[in-house]
């Protein structure tokens, strides 16, 4: 009686579901009920199949909904059923069987993940069987009876949809019975059949419809606007909207987990569902009792929800929280633009506590002074001096903590003897000294005209060469900048002292005199020859240089003349003169003198000399101590040194006789 054709378990019911467009009403379904019946009794059946058969046919009559009465309603197959269920039990093997036929199948069923908004596509999983009369789509409220959406005649080619509101513009029905809806909603996630009816049977495929909506991001809402240790306090709201199903929040603190801890993290998580979407807003509070170190730690949420292709999460954007707690230590620092303060710096002293926010206001205890200072969290000096050196403190108002630092002010002292500027004469002596006062050792040297010297000067006897710019530098190397110098300009007089000298030239035929003239201020020469008295005006002069220079004249004189130089300056006039044989008579030129630097070559070889002369003297005596020793032990050696003193006395004779003859 059931088509072989149709699905185990499916009620005989649906025959009144399918065989007719729905305009078709009871009357078709009676029908359909009718044709059953007379294909039972057509079919004729003995012995224990045919009761069997007829027994099965029976037991689905009594499932099928009654025709209606006057005028009335068709019992839907789910109350038909519950009728059943309520009628005495048949025997166990026809229950199973009823409860196949009236109850629908839940597992195993084809289902369509079906995002919110888009398209859901549900293909109907039948082969299109011959004879095909038209195929029907419908869903099934949740007290099973159904509601009829879609409906396409083969033969027709033509497709109706029903008067749904919930559909109403939003279903496409192809030729090969796919079922799309537009627009996915939440309200969408049920169960809807396929049905392909034939003149003998009917075909059924269910479809389960699952929507999913992935939530907006989470936000962190109704932020604290800062933290206080020691206190649980509200951080914030993760919210997390427009989700189905619904999500769950996870609260993180620098990447980590936050997990649930009495009277230090308290999470609420509490969810909301919009009626007329079906979506879930997920709200989960937290609670938090901060610490020193969370003072930069990183919050954030994360909604963990489900998808059509699995389990997803959404991250919120991470959030710092300004964290206040008390200050535990107080620093006080010197600030200054070198390492190291010298006298004319200036100081900047700055105090500060390690507690969020930091204190805005501190004493500082000067050295000297009794009192602290109320001052901001810096304190200046300016132009500080030696005496500034001491130990500085800092205190919070309350002087509960205190910090201190001990500043050195470093200093430098010069004191040069003589200074500035100072005439001497020539072969005076000039006591010089310089004297250094300073907080570290210092370096002292010494700079005339520009170029530094080796040692510091003594003048016991000065000399022009002495006269110059004298500079006393000195530094401190552990301090940068720290240095002080004095000057002492040291002048040398002295009065004109002249000397001359001649030299006949390598021609013969003219002599050079030459006036070599010392003095300062520099003298001014004249030349005159004696008898005539004119003064001479063709004359050459050197450099002058540490006072020494001179003056020279060329003259080829006919006859013996006596040249006179005079030297004069602020000190005193002085002359000088020198007989010039004429040109025609010998005489014995005078040497030129050399430079100083000439002299002290000569002063440097008379001195190896000296030297050298000495040396032989000492090895002279040392070789007479040691001939003598040798001669006393020796009685012939004494007979021979008598001999010897004769013929000593003897040469003395001789050399005294010579040296009166020579003279």
């Amino acid at each position: 009686v059931v088509p072989r054709s149709a699905p185990r378990g499916r009620a005989a019911a649906r025959a009144r579901e399918v065989t007719a467009p729905p305009a078709a009403g009871g009357k078709a379904t009676a029908a359909a009920a009718s044709r059953i019946s007379e294909g039972e009794k057509s079919r004729p059946h003995s012995g224990a199949k045919g009761k069997r058969l007829r027994g099965r046919a029976a037991l689905l009559r009594r499932c099928l909904p009654v025709p209606p009465r006057a005028g009335g309603m068709m019992e839907p197959p789910a109350a038909a059923c519950a009728s059943c269920r309520r009628r005495p039990l048949p025997p166990p093997l026809l229950c199973i069987l009823l409860a196949a036929v009236c109850l629908p199948p839940a597992l195993g069923l084809y289902t369509v993940n079906a995002v919110y908004g888009d398209t859901i596509t549900m293909p109907c999983r039948l082969e299109v069987p011959d004879g095909l009369m038209f195929g029907k789509w419908k869903y099934e409220m949740p007290n099973g009876s159904p509601v009829f959406i879609a409906f396409r005649s083969s033969t027709k080619k033509n497709v109706q949809y029903d008067d749904v509101p919930d559909y109403k513009d939003r279903l496409s029905l192809s030729e090969n019975y796919t079922l799309s809806i537009r627009d996915a909603r939440i309200s969408d996630e049920k169960r809807f059949v396929c049905m392909l009816v034939t003149e003998d049977d009917v075909s059924e495929e269910p479809t389960v419809v699952k929507v999913f909506k992935q939530p907006s991001q989470p936000e962190i809402l109704h932020q604290a606007d800062f933290l206080e240790t020691e206190k649980l306090q509200m951080l914030g709201e993760c919210v997390a909207r427009d989700s189905y199903p619904e999500g769950n929040v996870t609260w993180y603190k620098n990447g980590r987990v936050l997990q649930p801890v009495e009277e230090v993290v308290v999470i609420n998580l509490q969810k909301i569902v919009d009626k007329s979407t079906g979506l879930f807003t997920m709200t989960s509070s937290l609670q938090y009792m901060p610490t020193k170190e969370d003072a930069n730690a990183k919050f954030s949420c994360v909604v963990t929800y489900y998808g059509p292709s699995g389990q997803k999460t959404i991250q919120s954007e991470p959030v710092v929280f300004d964290v206040h707690y008390p200050t535990e230590k107080v620093t006080i620092q010197v600030q200054s633009q070198s390492v190291t303060i010298k006298e004319g710096d200036n100081i900047t002293l700055k105090c500060s506590g390690n507690g969020n926010p930091p204190p805005q206001e501190f004493l500082f205890y000067i050295p000297g002074e009794t009192e602290g200072i109320r001052s901001s969290d810096t304190y200046v000096m300016t132009d500080v001096k030696r005496n500034a050196t001491g130990e500085y403190k800092c205190s919070l108002t309350d002087k509960s903590m205190m910090d201190s630092t001990t500043i050195t002010v470093h200093y430098l002292d010069l004191q040069l003897t003589p200074s500035g500027e100072v005439t001497k004469q020539i072969g005076e002596a000039l006591p010089v000294s310089c004297t250094i006062s300073s907080s570290r050792n210092a370096t002292v040297f010494w700079i005339k005209d520009n170029t530094r010297m080796q040692t510091s000067p003594s003048f016991s006897s000065l000399q022009y060469q002495d006269a110059g710019n004298y500079i006393c530098e000195t530094a401190l190397q552990e301090v940068e900048g720290l240095t002080k110098r004095k000057t002492l300009k040291l002048i040398v007089e002295g009065k004109p002292q002249i000397k001359m000298t001649k030299k006949t030239n390598i021609n013969k035929s003219s002599k050079t005199i030459v006036c070599h003239v010392e003095g300062f201020p520099k003298p001014a020469v004249q030349w005159t020859i004696t008898g005539s008295g004119s003064i001479l005006n063709k004359t050459e002069e050197t450099k002058y240089v540490n006072g020494k220079f001179s003056s020279k004249i060329i003259i080829s004189p006919e006859e013996n003349v006596t040249l006179t130089c005079i030297a004069e300056n602020q000190l005193e006039r002085t002359v000088t003169s020198l007989n010039v044989s004429a040109i025609n008579i010998p005489e014995y030129d005078e040497p030129e003198d050399r430079s100083d630097d000439n002299s002290e070559k000569v002063n440097d070889q008379a001195k190896l000399i000296v030297g050298i002369v000495v040396g032989l003297l000492l090895a002279a005596l040392v070789a007479g101590v040691v001939y003598w020793l040798y001669v006393k032990k020796s009685k012939t050696a004494s007979k021979h040194v008598d001999k010897d003193l004769g013929n000593i006395e003897e040469n003395k004779k001789l050399e005294e006789n010579n040296h009166k003859s020579e003279t």
